[in-house]
């Protein structure tokens, strides 16, 4: 028996814009996937070194940018240790968002989509404001709210550094109207570090606390930790997998009881992240072996919308409109 014959209220979140058709974290990705059908403009955030917020899949820039190719720039590489973790490339809190303007974006896994290579190059590094002014030009043009779903990026790090993200997030949400309970257009916060989320409280939006696949998150996917998320937070961004796992036959497993019991203790849950190449599809979900063809995303679609789910990440906006178009009609 299907749920969730509301439809409309699951939300397509366009994971750092349209990124399976043009380099993510761009304004031409975040355009087309709004125009593709995603109701939400997700967004990755940094910082450079003069407090400027900018959207990039990690402080580590080199892989998504091509500061690697500027000679002028070369001695910015360096090491750094983030969240335990040690990582080598150039990092946009050693720039100033002058010399982030001057660099250009790069796809970043041109191995899985190679097409969009052909926009290397083409497109800068947005900045917060310039992204918010981007969802309401795009709802007024589409005449549907386009919303921003922003997630600060290593929050904790970026705090010892002396570069927090959670005040000027805070002053250019309240600054362009997109603070309380009525912002001009849709806002949700994400964080996988509960404390960022708390301090972000009092904007009045809906939080949403992002959880993966290690040991360290399995409580909170109980009902008990579900219950402490719940005092802090509105919803949940668990990896897809810890609502259906892909079985060792490379199929789609039974869903846990993560969204029931998320719902029972009042969260939206919205899964990350949906992706239509054979690359990152189960195995029997595969269309021919080629890993940068398309398969059958459809049905992975239908399944977490059968389970219950409020919302998806998805890097193929269109893909996921599509499915859940179907779904209605079916259901």
């Amino acid at each position: 028996m299907r749920r969730n014959k509301q439809l409309p209220h699951i939300k397509i979140i366009s994971h750092r814009g349209a990124s399976g058709h043009r380099p993510e974290h761009t304004l031409a990705s975040y355009t087309l996937g709004a125009r593709y059908g995603g109701d939400f403009i997700e967004v990755d955030l940094v910082s450079t070194k003069d407090g400027h917020l900018i959207a990039r899949h990690e402080s580590e820039i080199g892989h998504t940018t091509d500061v690697a190719t500027r000679p002028e720039f070369a001695d910015r590489a360096g090491t750094r240790t983030i969240d335990g973790a040690e990582v080598t490339g150039f990092f946009a809190e050693d720039f100033t968002l002058a010399e982030i303007k001057t660099l250009r974006a790069v796809e970043r896994l041109p191995e899985v989509r190679p097409d969009n290579t052909a926009h290397d190059g083409d497109y800068p590094v947005p900045t917060l404001e310039e992204i918010i002014a981007l969802a309401k030009a795009l709802t007024k043009e589409l005449g549907r709210p386009i919303g921003i779903y922003p997630e600060t990026k290593h929050p904790a790090y970026h705090a010892s550094i002396g570069l927090e993200l959670e005040p000027p997030l805070i002053r250019a949400l309240s600054e362009h109207g997109l603070a309380g309970p009525e912002p001009q257009v849709p806002v949700f916060l994400q964080s996988f570090e509960a404390e960022s989320l708390q301090k972000l409280r009092d904007l009045e939006l809906p939080l949403v606390f992002l959880m993966g696949t290690e040991e360290k998150w399995r409580h909170f996917t109980t009902p008990e930790g579900l219950a402490e998320v719940a005092e802090f937070a509105d919803a949940i961004g668990p990896h897809k997998s810890m609502i259906i796992a892909v079985t060792d036959e490379g199929k789609l497993g039974e869903p846990t009881a993560l969204v029931d019991d998320a719902h029972e203790a009042g969260l939206l849950v919205h899964p990350y992240t949906f992706r239509s190449e054979n690359h990152f599809l189960p195995e029997t979900l595969r269309s021919g072996t080629d890993a940068t063809t398309y398969g059958g995303f459809a049905t992975e679609y239908d399944a977490f919308f059968v389970a219950g789910v409020d919302g998806v990440f998805t890097d193929h906006s269109r893909h996921a409109f599509l499915a859940r178009e179907i779904f209605m009609e079916e259901g």
